[in-house]
């Protein structure tokens, strides 16, 4: 786990699509990089990271998807007004990219939340990064309008992108 998120921040949009830096990441404990995998585990109810292995047993790709309580506040501190699954941390390695992986890995972690009673499964991208923007349309996705200040530079933004089903 500790490798592939390594890897994905070294990407060359990375400081676009990740919370943290290469340099934060690097400097984590094994410790941190043991409890993210079981609080995302199998085990759990409220995270899920869906890995991609390749043929060689090297892992091509990962997204994680959380549950967010209607009611409660997102990461941002808006208003979560019905129980979905917000994706996070998506990374395909570059030799596995454009071959269909990204849309199996959404396809396993709304699968995931909806088996747990989500109403949508939500994102958030930044403006700039049209190679995502593409890949998660491609996944199904929509952009729902809702727009919200990029965390590392108000002056930018980020767009949610939306998956609903009917009720």
């Amino acid at each position: 786990m500790k490798q592939l998120r390594l890897d994905a921040l070294r990407d060359p949009v990375a400081h676009l699509a990740f919370l943290e830096t290469y340099e934060e990441a690097a400097a984590r404990a094994d410790a941190f990089w043991q409890d993210r995998a079981v609080g995302s585990g199998e085990g759990s109810t409220t995270a899920r990271q869906l890995i991609a292995e390749a043929p060689d047993g090297t892992w091509a790709g990962s997204v994680t998807v959380l549950i967010e309580e209607a009611g409660t506040k997102d990461w941002a501190g808006y208003p979560v007004e019905r129980r979905q699954g917000h994706v996070v941390g998506v990374f395909v390695r570059p030799a596995h990219r454009g071959n269909g992986l990204i849309k199996v890995l959404f396809d396993a972690g709304v699968a995931w939340a909806r088996e747990r009673g989500a109403q949508r499964v939500r994102l958030l991208v930044h403006e700039d990064n049209e190679r995502a923007q593409g890949a998660y349309r491609k996944a199904g996705f929509v952009p729902s309008g809702v727009v919200v200040p990029f965390f590392k530079e108000a002056a930018q933004n980020e767009l949610e992108f939306v998956l609903d089903w009917p009720s």
